[in-house]
């Protein structure tokens, strides 16, 4: 099978790709109608974009790798095959891990169905991938960024300082962030209605600093609402927080390149984009004294395993600040 079908890259939009995917898929063989069925339930159940458009490539490997085999004739044996023919094709361990999950959660779903009776994946070692954790900046570079000029690099400057507060203030994820509407802002109560993974809701406190970015960007986001040429946008196109000077919804990829323009111009490095905001939101409330549960909550994490990644992060900080500064660590 070509590789190159299942690059996102050639995916115009996760809709696009999902349904070129379905139809370059095998039909005829049990595993194939069934990863378009598991498929079908997470566009339904709500899974991001991301989510499955991963796990429509993997799955379509995976049913091509079987064929024409029923799934009595699958075994862990077989799955190790599969992974071992990643690995041939010049797979990083990190992709192939993914692919194992993707059809270790393909099984689950088999199960519920009564389609199987065991899930041989289980019996599979996920490939051991190396401990990277995510360069976070420190508090000093976060301030440098919020307290930039945004006007001398952007050109919406009051949605730009609102969107960093947002992201940084709150430690939501891009996908949140461009999904706000202006009825999910509770000023009274300092809390924002935030849609995470799955369609789940949860309310997000925010502080002075998100407040006062709101008051100066909402006259200017009516301003280019009136002066826009779509003036006659919807009502659903008009409720997003977060506008582009069109008037229209910002997206993901727009957000993702005006933080690194931003951050960069304050001296962060390159690599920087929005969920690295989310990591130091994680990372200096826990630095400060924050309680793991309250953290968890308020980054919308299903396991309370996902958020004590923070705990690592800021165990390097202060070795290597010690390391830095104590007399006896020279």
């Amino acid at each position: 099978m070509n590789q190159k079908l299942f690059e996102p890259r050639c995916l115009a939009n996760s809709v696009q790709g999902y349904n070129f995917l379905m139809n370059t898929m095998p039909t005829s063989t049990i595993v194939s109608h069934a990863v378009k069925d598991f498929l079908t339930y997470l566009r339904q159940k709500g899974s991001s974009t991301h989510t499955i458009r991963a796990y429509s490539g993997d799955l379509a490997e995976f049913a091509a790798f079987v064929g024409a085999l029923e799934w009595a004739e699958i075994d862990h044996v077989t799955i190790r095959s599969f992974l071992s023919h990643l690995f041939d094709k010049g797979n990083s361990k990190a992709t192939v891990a993914r692919a194992l999950a993707a059809v270790r959660s393909l099984y689950k779903w088999l199960a519920r169905q009564s389609i199987v009776e065991l899930n041989p994946a289980r019996l599979v070692a996920t490939p051991k991938l190396p401990k990277k954790l995510p360069r976070v900046p420190t508090i000093e570079e976060m301030n440098s960024v919020l307290d930039g000029d945004a006007a001398e690099v952007a050109a919406f400057p009051e949605r730009d300082r609102l969107m960093l507060e947002l992201l940084y203030g709150c430690g939501i994820r891009n996908s949140e962030l461009v999904g706000i509407n202006l009825e999910d802002i509770s000023p009274a109560n300092g809390a924002m209605l935030i849609r995470g993974k799955g369609k789940k809701e949860r309310m997000v406190p925010f502080g002075d600093a998100v407040m006062k970015a709101l008051r100066e960007y909402l006259p200017r986001r009516q301003a280019v609402i009136a002066d826009s040429r779509q003036g006659k946008l919807s009502a659903l196109q008009t409720t997003a927080l977060l506008i582009n000077l069109r008037g229209g919804r910002l997206t993901t990829r727009s957000v993702g390149r005006i933080v690194k323009r931003l951050a960069t111009t304050a001296g962060l490095p390159s690599d920087v984009h929005p969920h690295t905001l989310r990591h130091a939101f994680g990372a200096h409330l826990l630095e400060e004294g924050a309680d793991l549960r309250a953290i968890q909550e308020m980054l919308g994490h299903e396991r309370l395993s996902t958020t004590q990644r923070y705990t690592q992060l800021t165990t390097k900080h202060v070795m290597e600040v010690y390391d830095k500064t104590h007399p006896r660590a020279k």
